[in-house]
């Protein structure tokens, strides 16, 4: 079995690497929508700050939300403090990945670092966060290519889709569970949204031209073959749990897998029928809270369990 804090950093190297993709992708989304300076351009900026918890859309300019969602050192989840606690993790577990994975976080958290950051994001914002990201695929693909895919792999993938889960979920949340009145129905604010969950052309290659909201919650709740689907990714926890769980002696009542057998299977039984039957706030609520059940779980399970657990007898 694998030590605890090993574990540890790299579940939370997962989720760190998921979260600053995302908010750089976010960011990406929300600085080309308000180029042409139209209203469908600040419903998008709504929609990236309202996913992050920031209700303050109006307050400060587009860019001036980008560089603070990316470059803010003082906001623990901002993309430079997520790849600095990412290469923390990595460096305490090196032993774990492989040196191209490593080389490749470096060269992740030089860019946003470095002294330069600040001018090469203010000269071309755009560009800037496409490299980013752009690293980011290099590093998950190193990861996938060239690591062992055991425990030290599974623990780093389970951190990633949780994390994937519950950002997807309160994305959605917000064009999808607000009160009649906010629900987006703009095309280009559609369009804005699956472009933040990367989603535009395997969107298209399903619904062609049908850019709805239903087919949009459709697609990125229940299809089963989209990466960023929240039933890909809560398959891909429940299968990554039920290996890691062979390795630790039975987990009692708070058994990580079970609770995500449970959540894999709600949204495999469930539908775009259902959900606008009981409303999509209803099931994305649910996911969030169940991905937080699984996490407290999964440290009551592989991080911070009673000793004599471990012990022989």
């Amino acid at each position: 079995m694998m030590l605890a804090r090993v574990a540890d950093s790299l579940y939370w190297l997962g989720r760190y690497i998921e979260r600053a993709e995302h908010l750089s992708r976010l960011s990406s989304v929300m600085l080309n929508a308000t180029l042409d300076q139209t209203d469908s351009g600040m419903q998008a900026v709504w929609i990236a700050l309202s996913a992050v918890g920031d209700d303050g859309a109006g307050k400060v300019s587009p860019f001036e939300a980008a560089r603070a969602l990316v470059l803010d050192r003082s906001d623990p989840n901002s993309v430079v403090s997520s790849l600095t606690m990412a290469r923390e993790n990595a460096r305490q577990v090196r032993d774990q990945i492989t040196t191209e994975t490593w080389e490749r976080l470096n060269v992740l958290y030089l860019r946003v670092t470095d002294a330069s950051a600040e001018a090469e994001f203010a000269d071309n914002s755009v560009s800037y966060l496409h490299d980013v990201i752009a690293d980011v695929h290099l590093f998950k693909g190193a990861a996938d290519a060239t690591m062992s895919h055991g425990e030290s792999w599974r623990f780093m993938m389970l951190g990633m889709y949780l994390e994937r889960a519950q950002l997807v979920s309160s994305l959605l949340e917000v064009c999808f569970a607000q009160a009649p009145s906010r629900e987006i129905h703009d095309h280009l604010a559609l369009v804005s949204l699956l472009r933040m969950a990367c989603a535009l052309e395997p969107y298209l290659r399903v619904y062609t031209a049908e850019i709805e909201p239903r087919h949009i919650l459709e697609f990125l709740v229940f299809d089963e073959d989209f990466p960023r689907s929240i039933r890909f990714a809560t398959s891909r926890i429940e299968e990554h749990l039920t290996a890691l769980a062979r390795h630790v002696e039975a987990a009692g009542r708070a058994a990580p897998e079970r609770l995500a057998g449970k959540l894999k299977a709600r949204l495999q039984y469930a539908d775009v029928d259902e959900l606008e039957t009981i409303g999509a706030g209803a099931l994305l609520t649910t996911v969030v809270n169940e991905c937080a059940r699984i996490h407290e779980a999964i440290y009551e399970t592989f991080v911070s369990y009673p000793l004599e657990l471990r012990l022989p007898a």
